[in-house]
């Protein structure tokens, strides 16, 4: 039972961690950049994400323009989107697995299926996690260096947005759910290792009518 309800928790995190993770995929808010300027009236924050850039104007109108051209991107831009679809996809097909091999569901046939689907699923949440992680990390160490860098003018320089800190929460709770599918199959299965069923030996009946034909002969 309390198997049963660690794998339930795990399962509500790794649902966090998927609206998360696509969440900050499709947020515009990777790096921000707040110009205040002479007037607070024509104040503007721009916001550059993976798939579009984003304006926001302190009088209330807001525009974004798409990023249409894939080879034009930076590196690390082109590799958080691709890294991000595949933490999406990964994270999809764990949920789809574990909610088969969870104990409190009636899915997936007898209990070693049950573990072995419980247990590919954790791995997908892992993987997922990994997947997320490298991009925001990587996205971070770039804004931070060009924030550091004395040679970009201060207009140019951005801070980490609200999608980064998204997506390292999501990664996090990626891993812990898949960390905890893995650990609880694996426990089982080295419990049976550890303790195999006892064999109990019945005498057969022959025996029993020998040993009692050998008794009347002595008689």
């Amino acid at each position: 039972m309390a198997s049963a309800s660690l794998q339930f928790f795990a399962f509500i995190l790794a649902l966090f961690g998927v609206f998360g993770d696509i969440a900050a995929t499709l947020l515009p808010n990777w790096k921000v950049n707040a110009d205040v300027g002479s007037n607070i009236i024509t104040a503007i924050t721009q916001m550059q994400g993976l798939w579009m850039d984003c304006t926001w104007y302190s009088t209330g109108m807001f525009s974004c323009t798409l990023k249409y051209s894939i080879l034009s991107l930076p590196v690390y831009i082109q590799a958080a989107r691709t890294a991000m679809v595949l933490s999406c996809i990964l994270s999809a097909f764990g949920i789809c697995i574990t909610t088969v091999g969870m104990k409190c569901t009636k899915l997936g046939g007898d209990s070693d299926s049950k573990s072995h689907a419980c247990f590919a699923g954790g791995v997908c949440f892992i993987l997922s996690g990994i997947s997320g992680l490298v991009p925001t990390s990587w996205y971070t160490r770039e804004i931070i260096s060009n924030f550091l860098d004395q040679a970009i003018p201060e207009s140019s320089k951005h801070e980490p947005g609200g999608a980064v800190y998204t997506g390292f929460i999501s990664a996090g709770f990626l891993l812990i759910a898949g960390v905890i599918f893995c650990t609880s199959c694996f426990k089982k299965q080295q419990g049976a290792w550890i303790y195999p069923p006892k064999q109990h030996h019945f005498p057969s009946t022959e025996q029993e009518s020998n040993a009692g034909y050998n008794l009347k002969d002595y008689v």
